[in-house]
């Protein structure tokens, strides 16, 4: 891995030698890690946010509240959940989704109307997680905290354009 593509968050010595360590002092080889790692283009040219859509979620199998948002930076998009997120923690397998439904259903049998951002970080708390390039984002109408286990949509926030971003 070339580190002159990645911001590194600290040096740390370790008998010797220097070991580069990532936010929450992961190493950079951990492999679930490496896609929150920022490019190193942060750090010469601060990056603008845009927030294109946003939401506020409601329950629907559980309690879930917060909000979501899409922003846009450095060419690419964003999915978001602010620091109030909360759900419940009796999901096993709570994965986050784009439906391109405003209401989503209460379980899935359509596996072509949703993207898959992967699993839920933490049930509480702020957290991001990419959207792949190429994803037309005004096909998507709402966030789901779902649980695919249960097959059971936990909350979703319907998403609005948010009609103060910058063009």
């Amino acid at each position: 891995m070339k580190f002159s593509r990645f911001i590194l968050w600290g040096m740390v010595p370790v008998m010797g030698s220097v070991i580069a360590t990532a936010s929450y002092g992961r190493s950079l080889s951990d492999a679930k890690f490496k896609t929150n790692l920022v490019p190193a283009t942060a750090i010469t040219q601060r990056q603008t946010q845009t927030i294109a859509f946003t939401g506020n979620f409601v329950k629907a199998e559980a309690p879930t509240t917060g909000t979501a948002r899409i922003v846009r930076e450095g060419g690419h998009n964003f999915l978001e959940l602010d620091g109030a997120f909360s759900t419940s923690n009796q999901g096993p397998d709570l994965h986050v989704l784009l439906d391109s439904s405003t209401t989503p259903p209460q379980s899935y049998s359509n596996q072509n109307s949703y993207i898959n951002l992967g699993k839920l970080r933490s049930f509480q708390g702020a957290q991001r997680y990419p959207i792949p390039d190429g994803i037309d984002l005004t096909k998507y109408k709402s966030v789901v905290i779902w649980c695919r286990m249960a097959n059971a949509t936990f909350g979703y926030a319907s998403l609005r354009p948010n009609t103060n971003a910058r063009k």
